[in-house]
């Protein structure tokens, strides 16, 4: 079997003085001056999708909520962050040396700024965003028409990867399969990344914001099927008609947090190649268990069952991916982050009750 890979990574961004920027004090134009001044590859494509209003025409572009008026034209564009695309490749080490090249590019370009760059998967002082003014009667009629579009607002406070890999191997039917099976095991996946233990300026009381107020509401995986094949019905969404023809056959998880190391981007992405591979995981899910997700959010990999259930899974990933070296070493890497017990998020809190800043917060009286 032949796999290819992508990741795409969304960067939050600081002032000067060290804290958080968003869409309430930074204006789209600032964040599209940065980006403008990073190059563009025409043969980046057609593996990335520009996007009807242009505003993605390179790897780097300026990740945010869309505002139209009445007649469908764009008037603003909210931005939360910058997001960088890979292109596709054929391993992961490739993808990974990729995004980190490109994060590299845009902290020489923000060298120049007003800002720079972070990594975490959750605002950490604004939880919610408004729509404001209201949604007028095109948007309404556009943003209501799908579950992602419905609840597109909520990406305003997240960051996190889309992790993608194709299969040549793999049919319709086992695309949406691997998609089900990827869906069901989710809540002990995610754990590995948990990088958003703050909002509202402080810590919450769990590790992964991100994951507490998006998925079940979100997608956890999403399939891009051709335009023959068969959709699945699923609120939220489990497969999407491609856009273009890089995407057909591509599965994407996209419930991870975002992840400050890179390289663990590649040691989760050989774990999704491990349960793709597996034969004998038998649990199956259309939508992702909200409630079971909420759990993980707070307790992760500190929760003795969550802990086994996540061992479970890089048991049966190294199993599947017997004879792919490169894999198995990466999962080794994983392992001893599992062990541990660790995730982003413990290293944050960390810093933060040291007294450190961290994404725009420092601990009262430090």
């Amino acid at each position: 079997m032949q796999f290819r890979y992508g990741i795409e990574h969304e960067c939050a961004l600081l002032h000067p003085d060290g804290s958080f920027a968003d869409y309430t004090d930074t204006p789209f134009d600032e964040l599209q001056a940065v980006v403008d001044a990073l190059p563009e590859d025409p043969s980046d494509y057609p593996d990335l999708r520009i996007g009807d209003q242009g505003i993605k025409r390179k790897r780097w572009y300026v990740e945010g909520y869309e505002r139209f008026d009445t007649d469908g034209q764009l008037v603003r564009c909210d931005p939360k962050g910058i997001e960088i695309r890979t292109r596709i490749h054929p391993s992961i080490d490739a993808t990974v040396s990729a995004v980190q090249k490109d994060v590299a590019r845009l902290d020489d370009a923000l060298a120049t700024s007003q800002l720079r760059s972070t990594v975490i998967a959750f605002n950490p002082v604004r939880s919610e965003y408004v729509i404001e003014p209201p949604l007028n009667e095109w948007e309404r009629r556009h943003r209501l028409g799908s579950p992602e579009e419905r609840t597109a607002h909520l990406h305003m406070s997240t960051y996190g990867p889309d992790l993608n890999l194709s299969c040549d191997a793999l049919d319709t039917t086992a695309l949406v399969d691997v998609a089900r099976k990827l869906t069901y095991y989710s809540p002990w996946l995610v754990p590995l990344s948990f990088s958003s233990p703050f909002r509202d300026g402080g810590p919450w009381g769990g590790l992964s914001a991100r994951t507490a107020i998006r998925t079940g509401v979100r997608p956890a995986v999403l399939v891009f099927l051709g335009d023959g094949d068969e959709q699945v019905e699923a609120d939220p969404s489990l497969t999407q008609r491609a856009r273009l023809a890089a995407e057909v056959g591509r599965i994407e998880f996209k419930a991870f947090d975002a992840c400050p190391d890179l390289e663990l981007y590649g040691e989760l992405l050989s774990l999704l190649t491990g349960l793709v591979l597996d034969e004998t995981l038998p649990g199956r899910r259309t939508t992702p268990d909200a409630q079971l997700h909420r759990h993980v959010a707070v307790a992760g990999l500190g929760d003795d069952d969550v802990h086994a259930g996540t061992g479970a899974l890089l048991d049966a990933a190294a199993a599947a991916l017997a004879g792919r070296d490169d894999d198995l070493a990466r999962l080794e890497r994983l392992r001893e982050r599992w062990a541990g017990r660790e995730s982003p998020a413990a290293e944050m809190l960390a810093r933060y009750e040291a007294g450190e800043r961290v994404a725009g917060l420092r601990r009262p009286g430090a």
